[in-house]
């Protein structure tokens, strides 16, 4: 009876049977019918016996292809759902992804999803909080051949504490602020961790600091591209943020700080509405 009814069914056992893909590295378990549910697709071709596969060293379904990402892939050919969380930082690259497959509805949900986080980008606000410290610095000074003397300077030491309800503005601004240490510029955007934070430790220049002892101190220096301008104040910062903001839309808020005490504050908003 029981040979009987899994006759009957042997093509519903087939395609519910659990398979393992290896997605760059990372393993997927998942059945065959969840990989056909869009014939079209690249997936639905290799597992429909149209393409060929390659196996892994365990036997598994190898993909050459981006292993986290992957995750999303297959909990659309699930649910034909598109769930991402809300710090989704990888657009671009499920997007790449989805075009491999060739997953056609997912390609179409994906742009439906730019264009809504595209609106909700529109409005924004950029909030900046300013601290500023004089800070001794030693150092030491070779005169001569063999003849060094200890010196010493107040430096100025900036923090700028950066938040933003728009991750796109920060990596704008990112993409236009420069650390310089050990003689090159990094772009800030290496440094941003947190898509809607960003925070700035940098010194003015010291004079007669030599050029090595900002290395061996770790003591960065901020310049602004394409102006290739050094920021060595405060008031300089502002200027070069502001410009950066308002080509972006965004617009200081009028009642936070007064407009007569803009520069000499150390809190700013901005805000913008599209």
């Amino acid at each position: 009876m029981k040979e009987q009814y899994y006759s009957q069914h042997r093509d519903f056992f087939i395609m519910s049977e659990p398979i393992t893909l290896n997605v760059g590295g990372k393993l997927y378990t998942t059945s065959l019918s969840t990989l056909t549910s869009f014939p079209d697709s690249m997936l639905g071709a290799m597992f429909s016996g149209k393409m060929p596969t390659k196996r892994d060293s365990q036997g598994n379904c190898f993909i050459d292809r981006d292993g986290k990402v992957f995750r999303y892939i297959l909990n659309f050919l699930r649910t034909s759902h598109l769930d991402l969380p809300e710090d989704f930082q990888e657009m671009g690259l499920l997007r790449r992804e989805a075009d491999f497959y060739q997953v056609q509805p997912l390609i179409e949900a994906l742009q439906e999803k730019e264009v809504e986080l595209s609106k909700a980008e529109k409005n924004a606000m950029l909030n900046i909080t300013l601290d500023q410290r004089t800070q001794t610095v030693h150092f030491t000074v070779r005169e001569a051949p063999q003849i060094y003397s200890l010196s010493s300077s107040n430096m100025e030491v900036f923090s700028a504490h950066i938040f933003s309800t728009s991750s796109l503005f920060l990596k704008l601004l990112g993409s236009r602020l420069y650390y310089c240490f050990n003689g090159n510029l990094s772009s800030i955007s290496s440094y941003l961790q947190d898509p809607n934070h960003l925070t700035l430790d940098w010194v003015a220049t010291v004079e007669g600091l030599p050029e090595e002892e900002y290395t061996r101190q770790n003591l960065k220096r901020l310049w602004v591209v394409p102006a290739n301008k050094q920021i060595n104040s405060f008031q300089v910062f502002v200027e070069e943020v502001l410009k950066i903001a308002m080509s972006d839309g965004f617009c200081v808020d009028s009642s936070h700080p007064h407009a007569s005490d803009f520069m000499n504050n150390k809190i700013i908003r901005l805000i913008r509405y599209k």
